[in-house]
């Protein structure tokens, strides 16, 4: 039990610099409804960007423009084969995380980089430093997204997400908007990568994959335990705080003795569970709603 109490920061710490990238998968799995899998690779490219950056000697904290620029990239690439091209979004995420893995490998030089007695703005050597950084930084990333999303424009992304067909008919070109949201939203995955980068240490080659399956069940465990109630900040916080629950979860099984082969099925059986849980409730909703002699 005291291991399982005194993993509880560092977890705390890694699920906030994941809330970051969970926050970039909400853009476009809830508000744009498109199924992005950029983003296992997006993520490594922020990281490789901001780990190379600073062994090149800039300050870290400016590795990460870099880094949510690198990441922004990507979403437009994955944006332009998707609205331009017509290619599946799917598809589109596909190929373009196939595409990263060999930009990450040129942007690195190698497989990893380590950064070594480098200077950082997080790291897991000092967890408490860790927590202040990322919660600083979680914070910043849902105030400007309450509001950019507040705006006009932002206002365009969600409706689009919404009801393609009517903001078309608004005379809003839903194609342009896609490729913002996704631009956004890869921008923040990288951010995410950048900060990862730096909390561990180093930045490899498959430091982003299954990123995808976190994030998705960032959001689905945000939502299904605090609800989409209140307004557009507490769900975006929500978000965060399920990014939280996952990581403390996952370091509560690796103390009961989970194998890390195995933590992969884990986290794919929890997000299963996790999407299962809106459509078990609507379900169990409707069965107490149903009349007695319906029922007979």
């Amino acid at each position: 039990m005291g291991g399982m109490i005194a993993a509880i920061p560092g977890a705390t710490a890694q699920g906030l610099v994941w809330g970051v990238m969970a926050l970039g998968v909400y853009v476009t799995y809830k508000l744009l409804d498109i199924a992005d899998l950029t983003v296992d690779s997006s993520l490594c490219t922020g990281g490789a960007t901001s780990a190379v950056l600073i062994l090149a000697g800039m300050h870290p904290l400016l590795s990460l423009f870099f880094a949510v620029l690198a990441g922004m990239l990507a979403g437009l690439v994955t944006g332009i084969l998707h609205t331009r091209l017509h290619i599946p979004a799917i598809l589109a995420g596909i190929l373009t995380q196939l595409g990263l893995y060999s930009v990450n490998l040129h942007i690195m030089g190698k497989s990893s980089v380590a950064l070594l007695k480098q200077p950082v703005v997080i790291s897991l050597g000092n967890i408490p430093m860790a927590l202040v950084v990322s919660l600083v930084v979680v914070a910043l990333v849902i105030a400007a997204m309450y509001w950019f999303f507040g705006t006009e424009l932002g206002s365009a992304i969600r409706a689009t997400g919404n009801n393609r067909k009517m903001v078309r008919a608004q005379g809003v070109d839903t194609k342009t908007m896609q490729v913002i949201g996704l631009v956004l939203s890869n921008g923040l995955v990288g951010l995410a990568g950048g900060l990862l980068a730096q909390y561990q240490g180093s930045a490899n080659i498959n430091m982003g994959r299954g990123a995808i399956v976190i994030g998705l069940a960032s959001v689905i465990i945000g939502q299904v335990i605090f609800g989409e109630r209140f307004n557009f900040a507490y769900q975006l916080a929500s978000i965060a705080a399920g990014s939280i629950i996952y990581q403390i979860v996952i370091a509560f099984v690796l103390q009961l003795g989970l194998s890390t082969e195995d933590l992969k099925l884990f986290s794919a059986c929890t997000v299963a569970l996790a999407l299962s849980v809106p459509a078990m409730q609507k379900k169990f909703a409707k069965g107490k709603n149903v009349p007695a002699a319906e029922k007979e």
